[in-house]
């Protein structure tokens, strides 16, 4: 996973990028866990809503970014600074949540069953993931991306992705009892560049970590405009529709 996150900016929306969390919490039915597991913690202020749950288990976080992981552990959150794809936990534990995270990792459905595996039966696993990769939102980052003078810095560069509903339904249908569904939300926005604004705190960080800073100034400007003629302003603000994939399983083995 990328790690060069700022936690300030990607706070800036959090009421919208928190309200998946919730959503997907609420379809977890452990009563009386011991032990949580958040991977891709963030900043930890949605970690904490599941110690709010459940107070007397164990919350922990797990992120890869040491900025995301000193501002959890500076909530009060205990955070692991560790890659999702390295974590062993050294027991089963009863609920393990990945919001908006699993996106990052490449080929994360292979890695779903190994997740799984570190629940025991009986426990929970819960993922929420964006499924709107085909939105101008990142295909006009992409294209723009692609051309000169960006390409050569570009190429290679970390790019989020994810998977139809189906495909997380057949990953995780061994394990138990599965629940997968979609939401697309619509994100009322103000601002001339909010899409722009919003990117920046998730999927444009690999761009502009790569580019130099000239280019990025060029970059920046040209997909603000692409931007805006794809996400009009209307009386004053502007609508970004947002789809989200949700997986919940109930865990039997």
């Amino acid at each position: 996973m990328p790690d060069q996150w700022d936690p300030d900016r990607y706070l800036s929306y959090a009421d919208e990028r928190g309200r998946p969390f919730v959503e997907l919490l609420a379809r977890v039915g452990a009563e009386h866990p011991r032990e949580v597991v958040d991977l891709g913690c963030g900043p930890g202020n949605l970690t904490a809503l599941l110690q709010r749950r459940w107070p007397k288990a164990r919350v922990r976080g797990v992120d890869s970014s040491p900025a995301m992981a000193e501002r959890a552990r500076a909530a009060g959150i205990e955070t692991t600074l560790a890659d999702v794809r390295e974590w062993r936990p050294e027991e089963p534990v009863d609920v393990v949540v990945s919001n908006a995270a699993l996106q990052w990792v490449p080929d994360h459905l292979a890695l779903l069953p190994r997740l799984v595996a570190a629940v025991r039966p009986g426990g929970w696993f819960a993922m929420q993931v964006p499924g709107n990769f085909g939105e101008p939102s990142h295909t006009l980052r992409e294209e723009l991306a692609a051309e000169p003078p960006y390409a050569e810095y570009l190429a290679g560069t970390a790019r989020p992705g994810s998977h139809e509903p189906t495909a997380y339904w057949e990953a995780l249908s061994a394990a138990g009892e599965v629940d997968v569904w979609e939401t697309t939300y619509l994100h009322v926005l103000t601002g001339e560049d909010a899409v722009f604004d919003w990117i920046s705190g998730t999927s444009l960080r690999p761009t502009r970590a790569a580019l130099p800073d000239e280019l990025w100034q060029r970059f920046a400007a040209e997909l603000r405009q692409r931007l805006r003629v794809a996400y009009p302003i209307r009386a004053g603000r502007v609508i970004l529709p947002f789809r989200r994939i949700f997986a919940v399983v109930a865990v039997t083995c």
